[in-house]
């Protein structure tokens, strides 16, 4: 290698762009807003792989102990206080619970950090319409066909829009400019994706449900599509379409973080098939969302559960053993700077399950097993403050989710869409980029290493494309980094053995997180966080008002 191209190759190396070339390196004349780069607790997760921990100095006794409190955590929590069982107590790594619901807030609005809807939960979910029930934001019975629900949470129209061809349309599927032959291809897929829909086993359980654990069982389906890669399946059906292949590749990034390259056609099928949730109102085709994302469900959660069962935030499971009584879970609280002991009849254990690997030392070898295949895809989230709301450009005005067809980010969300108030003003942008285009360690690694403003510069150029002023609109820039956001479904993830190996759990260690699914949805952390709970209330010998999972 000449050492020019050496230099050129380490200087892009350095700067961590997803561009080609150094273009993303090219000083700017105008000067960048100001923000922050926040990487949660990663600093303080880190410390498992290499640093020994102090004895504990205290010794806390809890019949049940909720290790997490993202949504697997705290819906193992409302469905214990749902049943009355009080006598718990709820552990979080980060300062602030919810977990990828966590949400954000300044002078013009709350903003969400991650995960920022949630679609009208199927009736096979029930736990997830009891809980919206419970959380005031479904108004009728939640075993109703179409459920009403608040409207306020409703996502206001126009829902959605593509830039593409330098004018914004209506919808995400591209359709302006697209030759007739691609259009009647894009209408023979979601052709099939709802016959696929309506599959069911003999047993007359659909094939592809929501949750997961609610399907119907077709191992000649999951042997069909789980050893292929969504990109494999669409060739071998005939789908050679440009635009329905960026469509699905973009779904699969947004719900995945992952290319379609790379997803197991499973999941990929899944995506498009398992959703049949209706509402009142002429609610079928929306969402449910807030300025702050899911960040109104936790706080409604917390509200629900109540302050003498507040999660304790920066505290860290280090050491986890069972014992004839229960579980002995050492964890490091970070304010103290100490360790502290809990001895618990039963654990919820609702973190991300690579970590019980590094904290577990005597887990059983099948159970690392079945753990040792999960991936992780990285995630990138700036909120971006405006002081006007930028202008529509050609064609349909700012909608709630904005999407760049050209670009290596997956768009935008406008966080006071849901605000009742005239057009136009500050507002909050809330970008995302699931940083798919490169290795999963790589991006990891980046999301560490690379300062705010090459991020910062990176963003504002991406966005540029669509609107021209947004540097001058943007008065800060802050950044979200989640080095481990979800879990990939990746080809093989599906196998039953490896799930049902998953679900039995470890003793009195009860696992409650999406990552037992393989699919980072709402519904599998709410469906395995009220199943871990009901099934301590059962062990423990209570009697059930109602099952929910």
């Amino acid at each position: 290698m000449r050492r020019r191209d050496f230099l050129k190759d380490m200087t892009a190396a350095t700067c961590g762009l997803s561009l080609p070339g150094l273009s993303g390196c090219a000083p700017d004349t105008k000067s960048l807003p100001p923000g922050s780069l926040d990487s949660g607790n990663a600093r303080l997760g880190h410390r498992l792989r290499h640093d020994e921990f102090p004895p504990p100095v205290e010794v806390i006794r809890a019949p049940v102990l909720i290790a997490g409190a993202g949504i697997a955590g705290l819906s193992a929590a409302w469905r214990l206080k749902r049943e009355g069982f009080d006598d718990f107590a709820l552990i979080e790594l980060e300062d602030t619970p919810g977990g990828n619901s966590r949400y954000g807030e300044n002078a013009i609005s709350r903003y969400p950090l991650a995960a920022h809807y949630l679609p009208l939960p199927n009736p096979e979910a029930r736990a997830v319409r009891a809980l919206l029930a419970d959380l005031g934001a479904l108004q009728s019975d939640p075993d109703a066909p179409e459920p009403v629900y608040d409207e306020r949470y409703l996502c206001h129209a126009p829902q959605e829009r593509l830039y593409r061809l330098g004018v914004w349309q209506e919808g995400l599927i591209p359709h302006l400019g697209v030759a007739r032959a691609e259009l009647d291809e894009q209408a023979r897929f979601f052709a099939r994706m709802e016959s696929l829909r309506a599959l069911r086993d003999k047993r007359g359980r659909r094939v592809f449900a929501l949750p997961l654990a609610y399907g119907g069982e077709a191992p000649e389906w999951v042997a069909g599509l789980d050893t292929l890669t969504m990109y494999d399946w669409m060739r071998q059906e005939g789908f050679n379409a440009p635009s329905l292949h960026w469509y699905v590749n973009y779904v699969c990034r947004d719900d995945y973080g992952t290319d379609y390259r790379h997803i197991s056609a499973w999941a990929g099928v899944h995506y498009f098939a398992c959703r049949i949730g209706r509402g009142g109102e002429g609610a079928n085709d929306s969402v449910l969302t807030a300025p702050e994302g899911n960040g109104w469900l936790v706080e409604r959660l917390l509200a629900f559960i109540g302050k003498a069962h507040a999660p304790r935030c920066g505290e860290m499971v280090h050491a986890l053993a069972q014992t004839p009584r229960g579980c002995r879970v050492d964890v490091w609280n970070e304010a103290r700077q100490v360790s502290l002991r809990y001895e618990a009849e039963h654990l919820v254990w609702a973190a991300p399950l690579f970590v019980l690997a590094h904290v577990a030392h005597e887990l059983p070898s099948e159970l690392s097993a079945a753990i040792a295949p999960l991936s992780y895809a990285p995630w990138l989230i700036a909120n971006l403050s405006l002081s006007e709301t930028p202008p529509p450009g050609a064609g349909l005005p700012l909608c709630w989710d904005n999407v760049l067809q050209d670009s290596p980010s997956l768009g935008y969300v406008t966080a006071t869409h849901q605000n009742i108030r005239v057009a136009g003003g500050p507002t909050v942008l809330t970008y995302y980029n699931a940083l798919s285009g490169i290795e999963p360690f790589q991006a990891r690694h980046m999301l560490l290493s690379k300062p705010h403003r090459l991020w910062a510069e990176e963003i504002l150029r991406d966005l540029a494309h669509a609107h021209r002023d947004i540097r001058e609109l943007t008065t800060r820039l802050d950044i979200q980094c989640h080095g481990h956001a979800m879990s990939r479904p990746l080809p093989g993830f599906n196998d039953p053995a490896r799930r049902r190996r998953l679900a039995d759990g470890w003793g009195r260690v009860r696992l409650a997180h999406a990552d037992l699914s393989g699919l980072s949805l709402f519904e599998e952390s709410n469906y395995w966080g009220v199943r871990a709970a009901e099934n301590i209330l059962t062990a423990q010998g209570a009697r059930l008002k109602e099952r929910l999972a």
